[in-house]
């Protein structure tokens, strides 16, 4: 009888750290893309106005939500002592939220709401995505260090 179990795909904690932090940076990196995008079509004495709105919500997204979330996936991560699932980087509750927050973005982007307003909110989380993603780094350089032979 053939061991499927060996063919499954399996990968180490330092993995799925790595993997956490490029999906956060990377969706920020692309939220803050649509949005300078969106502003550069804006009146140039109004793009400042909503990029600092956009950073103080970011800062705030960043503090008040982001930061639990990241800290309560790394304390799951951090325990993983054998391999995993190379998805197994985000709770499985995550992965019902993502197409609801997809659909929510798609919504916005073709709605009438003026792009200009919507840099706002899209600069607030991709920013605060953004940010978080350096904890993932952070706890993922430590690791790293941690491993290597002396």
């Amino acid at each position: 009888m053939i061991d499927f179990g060996k063919y499954k795909p399996a990968v180490s904690k330092v993995v799925l750290l790595f993997f956490a932090g490029m999906l956060w940076f990377f969706v920020g990196l692309m939220l803050l893309f649509m949005a300078s995008s969106w502003l550069l079509e804006a009146e140039l004495a109004n793009r400042s106005v909503f990029a600092t709105a956009g950073l103080i919500l970011a800062i705030f997204v960043y503090r008040f939500g982001f930061l639990r979330i990241v800290d309560k996936n790394l304390a799951r991560i951090l325990t993983v002592d054998e391999k995993r699932s190379p998805f197994s980087f985000m709770p499985w509750k995550s992965y019902l939220i993502i197409p609801i927050m997809i659909a929510m973005g798609a919504t916005l982007r073709h709605s009438a709401i003026p792009k200009h307003y919507l840099a706002i909110l899209y600069i607030g989380m991709g920013l605060a995505l953004a940010l978080s993603s350096g904890r993932y780094a952070k706890v993922f350089l430590r690791e790293i260090r941690a491993r290597k032979p002396v």
